[in-house]
């Protein structure tokens, strides 16, 4: 078996001929998703995480493979490839490890020590290292005497005359050795790769502010963590990394690896030493020692010390974003698989100040009903008639739900749609009408997008999002993937990451969400169904352009009717695809077509109809799956097709809730320290979780607060989209900062850690909202004349 494959299998604890199975089902053109949910028979039952990370090694390992081939045969063709550097290049497991053996092999640009080579100083520098016994300053003139018969002078004099201008030729020569021997020293593999890992284990992170920068600058406060920051660099978190990178890059912060060292002049640093001992040589006095010392010296300070610190740079970071990413895509699967309100006809509001409270009312299936403009807040603070053209919609329209943009002006729109609610239930007191704050986090994104203006073409831009924010209640998932992932900002410095990754694993992310839910063939939007596995945006946009012409699909074997989808689509997708109200009750559930058949055998062998069999829990539960197990379908499939028969097209979302926000609390400086509140988790990082209050700036629970019990990541206790009580425990209103804790018998002021500094992002996007502003807000008076009439004619729907 392809050791690559061997490999992988030890790296995930699995049987190799699993890994085998799985690549080539990923090697034919099978998606994550179809092999973990319709292959467990072949893979032995890998899970679509498994799989994502036998993805991401495969690719990694073959890439590293190919590079090695190159390698070797640069090598092989320069005449310099021994026996033992074929064996270390084969072995090496990293491409950082390979490159550092190849260093030396590498076609250069001329370097001093090439230069010094080319005049011939290697057995010069040879004999000095070996004997240090002998004077430098003899050898090297004996060296340029041309009846020494080493070099003719002149040649040699041309050769090292850029080494040291205007110094004596022996000096020049001995330059030329020192040059010679740090380049060699330098590309020593074993050496640089044990150096590397010693620093990992032993040197600090240390950043300060940029001499000359003022600390309270707006763009510099934000860093002031950082002004006087050390760490062990091996253990930094992620945030604080990629916060020092950031502060870094915007010329904020100087960041240095260092080691924890008294310098004493004339003594080696801890890392010559290290150089030393690897070369097996100690300072003993001989002529020669002190011109080694230095070229030690030189080797670290001028050639590895800087190199070294940018690969360990480049380690934290990739490190860092590496649990960034992760962090980004779990909380981007909580935000896509958070609980659906599901068919409620819903009036979404996106708040707004001067430029109005954008206005969308959508049916139970998601069909835009009416929109509108109301100005209740500054300058127009038309909070009446704000409050009767919505009583009209909600009367006319049946609206049972209202969904609120958390952006600017969020609070003072709570409190109008409040007002809304209390006035509606004066008359109608058994109306279902709620309100829920929702993120509008890329609502902007989507409202100026090419799908927007197809799907919502008579409909202005700002009015787009209003329709996303009531849709995203209804169903984030079949919303929020109309939005590029990285636009829906639940992610930790998520412009500071390597952006092609994060991409990848973000994607990866939308396609599991997607298919572990399902889509209804007939209402998916073409963004939702090109998520689906197998399912290009080409074929999802020729599905859509089959359904509005031939109607909707009544099985799906017309799917191969589809301009596109052929006979290996038609089975990546198909089991993903739903169909309610169709020809075959069979095609609502997850079953995969492919395996109707052995749903024949289980219903002949029940005696009932699939009408009658489908939730049928009592009957299923006594059905043996080895007794239905052939030789293309085993008991793990059949066991499945059991488990969707008892519960047919199951959405595996939570149930959904309402949080309720203070009243009186509409921005930092209302909160108080000990206010016990009740908000949503926004997002997670592994330090803590940022909670919405619903005073514009997110608070943070940092993970000592969460529990009264170690947790180690705040995942452990929280996903993005819980609803939580927390007491506040400290506001600092000048850094706009607000320090939370879930420990509700906690004091307040109580410390909650440092990490409460990196409040640093925040997951919206509002460039096309209002300016700030206050308003008084009018009591809630009972509705007169029209409104009243209005509301008279509401009844629950």
């Amino acid at each position: 078996m392809d050791t690559i494959l061997l490999q992988i299998a030890g790296e995930l604890n699995v049987r190799p001929a699993q890994i085998e199975a799985a690549t080539a089902l990923l090697d034919g053109g099978a998606t994550v998703p179809f092999i973990a949910r319709y292959r467990k028979e072949v893979t032995g039952g890998l899970d679509d995480a498994q799989l994502r990370e036998l993805e991401t090694r495969l690719a990694y390992l073959r890439e590293l493979a190919q590079r090695r081939a190159t390698v070797l045969k640069s090598i092989e063709e320069q005449g310099k490839l021994t026996p033992a550097l074929r064996a270390a290049i084969e072995a090496a497991p990293t491409k950082q490890e390979l490159e550092d053996l190849y260093l030396p092999y590498k076609v250069k640009r001329r370097t001093k020590g090439l230069i010094a080579r080319e005049a011939g100083l290697e057995p010069l520098a040879d004999k000095l290292f070996a004997d240090p016994a002998l004077d430098p300053h003899t050898e090297a003139a004996a060296f340029l005497n041309p009846d020494a018969g080493f070099a003719d002078p002149h040649a040699v004099l041309d050769g090292v005359r850029d080494l040291l201008a205007e110094r004596w030729a022996e000096d020049a020569v001995l330059d030329g050795v020192r040059d010679l021997l740090a380049e060699r020293w330098a590309e020593d593999a074993v050496l640089v790769g044990t150096l590397r890992e010693w620093l990992w284990a032993e040197g600090r992170l240390r950043s300060k502010l940029v001499e000359g920068k003022d600390p309270n600058a707006p763009d510099h406060a934000k860093f002031r963590d950082y002004f006087d920051y050390d760490e062990p660099i091996g253990r930094v978190p992620s945030h604080r990394a990629l916060a020092v990178f950031r502060g870094r890059s915007l010329e904020i912060l100087d960041a240095k690896l260092v080691l924890d060292e008294e310098i004493v002049p004339g003594q080696p640093t801890l890392a010559e030493g290290r150089i030393a001992h690897h070369l097996g040589w100690r300072h003993a006095k001989r002529p020669a020692d002190e011109l080694i010392r230095k070229t030690v010296a030189w080797t670290w300070k001028v050639k590895l010390s800087l190199s070294l610190e940018r690969d360990l740079f480049s380690r934290l970071r990739e490190s860092a974003e590496g649990v960034a990413i992760k962090v980004f895509g779990a909380n981007l699967r909580d935000l896509l698989l958070a609980a659906p309100a599901g068919k409620r006809v819903v009036m979404g509001l996106d708040p707004g100040i001067r430029t109005g409270v954008k206005v969308a009312v959508v049916s139970d299936t998601g069909k835009v009903l009416a929109t509108s403009t109301v100005y209740p807040h500054e300058p127009r603070r038309d909070w009446e008639g704000a409050l009767h053209t919505l009583g009209r919609l909600v009367a006319t329209h049946g609206v049972n739900l209202i969904a609120i943009g958390n952006g600017t002006a969020s609070r003072e729109t709570d409190k109008l749609a409040a007002d809304l609610i209390a006035r509606v239930h004066q008359l109608a007191p058994e109306a279902p009408l709620e309100k829920v704050v929702v993120s509008e986090a890329g609502a902007s994104v989507y409202s100026a997008s090419e799908f927007a203006s197809k799907e919502l073409p008579e409909l202005d831009v700002s009015l787009r999002g209003a329709v996303s924010i009531a849709r995203r209640l209804q169903d984030p998932l079949a919303e929020l993937v109309k939005i590029d992932p990285k636009s829906i900002g639940v992610g930790q410095y998520q412009h500071d990451v390597n952006q092609s990754e994060l991409a990848r694993t973000l994607d990866a992310v939308v396609e599991d969400c997607v298919n572990s839910v399902g889509v209804d063939l007939n209402t998916a939007s073409a963004p939702l169904l090109s998520r689906v596995a197998g399912l290009s945006a080409s074929v999802a946009g020729s599905i859509v352009r089959w359904r509005d012409a031939h109607g909707a699909f009544k099985n799906r074997r017309q799917l191969l009717e589809v301009r596109g989808l052929g006979p290996k689509t038609f089975e990546q997708a198909a089991g993903f695809l739903r169909i309610r109200g169709g020809d075959n009750p069979l095609d609502v559930s997850g079953v995969h077509p492919e395996t109707y058949p052995v749903v024949e055998r289980i219903l002949a062998a029940a005696g009932r109809p699939v009408a009658e069999l489908l939730g049928n829990t009592d009957v299923i539960r006594k059905l043996r799956p080895e007794s239905f197990a052939d030789e293309r379908f085993g008991a793990i499939t059949v066991k499945d097709i059991l488990a969707e028969l008892e519960k047919p097209g199951r959405d595996p979302r939570p149930d959904f809730k309402v949080a309720r926000f203070n009243d009186g609390v509409e921005n930092i400086a209302d909160l108080k320290e000990g206010m016990v509140l009740e908000g949503t988790v926004s997002n997670v990082a592994q330090f803590g979780a940022f909670v919405d209050l619903g005073v514009h700036q997110d608070g943070l629970v940092h993970v000592s607060q969460m529990a009264r019990k170690f947790v180690s990541d705040a995942r452990e206790v929280v996903k993005t989209g819980d609803i939580v009580k927390v007491k506040v425990l400290e506001v600092d209103l000048a850094r706009k900062r607000i320090s939370l804790t879930m420990k509700l018998d906690a004091a307040p002021g109580a410390s909650a850690s440092g990490e409460r500094g990196d409040n640093r992002f925040r997951p919206a996007e509002r460039a096309h909202r209002g300016g700030g502003g206050a308003h008084k807000t009018p009591s809630a008076s009972a509705p007169q004349g029209a409104m009243a009439a209005a509301f008279a004619k509401l009844r629950p729907r």
